[in-house]
């Protein structure tokens, strides 16, 4: 059975940060691109970043770039996000997903659809 399990959310002040991780189990992680999406009420499920399956190539959607990272540890089979400098618009569910449905081929995609294995998401609340 495989798993994803986000933590590190949390309620932060403007200009804070948080490291956020998640956790793969039930699949050999390190034959996987990983991203992390949000999702705020209301609002479609956004890109946030990806980062290929060596950890050598990343991307960034254009809110976040310069003040997200994205990481991983294969031997951890964990995904990262620090976040830094964070905003009230970057309040949102964060959520980790696994790029199972990624063409051969292709190495970084920000495509909600060629992710089908997602975790349950971790609540940040960026609130003075």
């Amino acid at each position: 059975q495989v798993q994803l399990v986000e933590s590190g959310g949390g309620l932060v002040q403007p200009g804070g940060s948080l490291r956020l991780s998640c956790v793969v189990s039930g699949r050999t992680f390190s034959s996987y691109t990983m991203a992390w999406f949000r999702q705020a009420p209301g609002k479609d499920r956004e890109f946030v970043a990806t980062i290929d399956k060596k950890g050598l190539d990343t991307y960034y959607a254009d809110s976040v770039r310069g003040r997200f990272t994205i990481s991983r540890d294969n031997a951890k089979n964990t995904v990262y996000l620090q976040m830094n400098t964070l905003k009230a618009e970057d309040t949102a569910v964060y959520l980790c997903a696994l790029g199972d449905r990624i063409p051969a081929g292709v190495v970084l995609s920000s495509q909600v659809f060629h992710y089908d294995l997602w975790g349950q998401g971790t609540q940040v609340t960026v609130s003075a």
